[in-house]
């Protein structure tokens, strides 16, 4: 078959609910992949930074191929062998009491609304279904119906009502909105990304995080940071909200937990939130599961045993520098931090982001638009020095020539 013939099959039996680049990827190593007919790219979405450890990393793969072998799944009805070893390893890695093992990052943020809830009700002493919890415009933390009631996309969420309520919006990165809303003494926590990655890696003040984190504390408010996208070391720290000192009450992992082979999410707590939860009030069949156990501890090894948050953190430094380099009135704007940036593009002579990513691909790089003048660069964290110069150069000459 040819490259046409797989983007008709998809398009002909699958659902129209994405808009792909025209490549089809048949293969990958590290921070390459391969379509169908050969071509080598360089990936610079890595699957929305779920790729953080690169791709088909061997130690990770090896994890899901032994357990694979020997116990894949139980439910949690029973106890496995391999739950409470991987419970004990990322509750420690990260520093908390407790971990509630799901699966996919909405439902990480599902299971964190939940959690929040329970304990405004139970430790705060809101009212019965009066709890708010307060949200940032622009977010995006998922697709379900409750997490788009929060978005305020509206391709998100025309179409998608009724709405889940309880949800208060404030502009990000504004310190004094999210003061004015935590007046309200219903409100239970404040979610927030530390950098809004679908947003177009929107970066807020220096402080930002900080000062948000101590007015919950002043008005006992759970801080909860989804750090889906942005936590293991894609900022070039462990966690974005690392960079400023910040421990967030209730944390929200995905993505890079399975280093993209397996869908797994993990919110972690300390006793006092975590155990609000009892019995039969929350769960997931795939939720913990034998394969998740080994491949999430594979893949946070990963993350420390080859240092990959200080490698994004320098890789980083230099793709920004290469990108500024341009010499193109087509760049209006580079941002980011560690190897999660992105350019802003001016439209010109009719043509957008993404005809600047179909450019690329053509020349051996690929990357996708969010909404349609920002192109989002995060490549694996496992890119050296020569590959970060290269990919630079390909970036650079394409936005260039046109």
């Amino acid at each position: 078959m040819k490259i046409q013939d797989y983007i008709q099959k998809e398009d002909q039996f699958g659902a129209h609910n994405y808009h792909p680049l025209p490549v089809v990827l048949d293969r990958g190593e590290g921070v390459y992949v391969w379509d169908v007919e050969g071509k080598r790219y360089f990936d610079f979405l890595s699957a929305y930074s779920a790729v953080n450890q690169g791709h088909c990393h061997p130690d990770i793969l090896s994890a899901l191929i032994d357990q694979s072998k020997k116990l894949t799944l139980t439910s949690r009805a029973f106890y496995s062998s391999a739950l409470g070893e991987y419970e004990e390893y990322i509750t420690k890695y990260f520093a908390y009491d407790k971990v509630l093992p799901m699966n996919t990052g909405a439902e990480g943020d599902e299971t964190a609304l939940k959690l929040c809830r329970k304990w405004g009700y139970l430790k705060k002493g809101i009212p019965e279904n009066e709890a708010k919890i307060i949200v940032c415009e622009g977010n995006f933390h998922g697709r379900t119906i409750t997490v788009i009631s929060m978005s305020t996309d509206p391709d998100s969420y025309k179409g998608f009502g009724p709405f889940t309520p309880g949800f208060v919006t404030i502009p990000y990165d504004d310190i004094a909105a999210l003061e004015e809303a935590l007046e309200d003494k219903n409100v239970a926590g404040f979610l927030v990304e530390p950098i809004q990655g679908e947003a177009g890696v929107y970066v807020p003040e220096e402080g930002y995080l900080k000062k948000a984190y101590n007015l919950c504390k002043k008005n006992n408010v759970l801080f909860i940071a989804d750090e889906v996208q942005t936590g293991i070391a894609r900022t070039g720290s462990l966690l974005a909200c690392d960079h400023e000192e910040v421990r967030p009450d209730i944390l929200i992992l995905g993505k890079a937990l399975s280093g993209g082979f397996y869908p797994i999410s993990a919110v972690l707590a300390d006793d006092d939130i975590m155990l609000c939860i009892k019995p039969g009030e929350h769960g997931s069949t795939f939720g913990g599961n034998p394969v998740a156990a080994k491949v999430a501890t594979a893949a946070l090894e990963v993350i420390r045993k080859e240092n990959l948050a200080e490698n994004a953190s320098k890789m980083g430094e230099i793709f920004r520098n290469e990108l500024s380099k341009i010499k193109s009135d087509r760049i209006e704007l580079i941002r980011g931090k560690g190897l999660l940036n992105a350019v802003i593009i001016k439209p010109k002579d009719g043509q957008t982001a993404w005809d600047v990513c179909i450019a690329m691909k053509d020349n051996g790089l690929i990357a996708k638009p969010t909404h349609q003048h920002i192109i989002r660069f995060a490549p694996p964290l496992v890119i050296n020095e020569e590959q970060i110069l290269e990919a630079s150069k390909i970036i650079r000459d394409t936005i260039e020539s046109m």
